[in-house]
């Protein structure tokens, strides 16, 4: 069992940063990649980006420039900082955990069973 606390969301005008942080938890061995997906009530979740081990990243197209994932492992962290934010952003923000990770004319992830409560982010236009 992998257990994941999600923190740093929050309300933010256009044009503002934050950043999302990850800690995980329990059997951390069994982690290779780690992932932030996001939702709102209109659509359904969003792969947003994803890191492996190793260190290596994938952006969805509409964040590529303005967001960056990032890891810590020796805190067992990933984070997501998120720069000139757009209301489009607003979603509830989720991490996930040791989804399995594959090379197809780029890097894909697939999501684990574990995942975090989430965390609001809004964007005030």
């Amino acid at each position: 069992q992998v257990q994941l606390v999600e923190s740093g969301g929050g309300l933010v005008q256009a044009g503002g940063s934050l950043r999302l942080s990850c800690v995980a938890s329990g059997s951390i061995f069994s982690i290779n990649a780690m992932g932030w997906y996001r939702q709102t009530p209109v659509k359904q979740r969003e792969l947003v980006a994803t890191i492996t081990s190793g260190g290596s990243t994938k952006y969805v197209d509409s964040v590529k420039g303005r967001f960056t994932i990032s890891r810590d492992n020796a805190k067992n962290t990933v984070y997501l900082q998120m720069n000139s934010l757009k209301p489009e952003d607003t979603a509830v923000y989720y991490c996930n955990a040791g989804g399995r990770t594959y090379y197809s004319g780029g890097l894909h992830y697939t999501s684990s069973p574990y995942w975090g409560q989430g965390t609001q982010v809004t964007v005030s236009s």
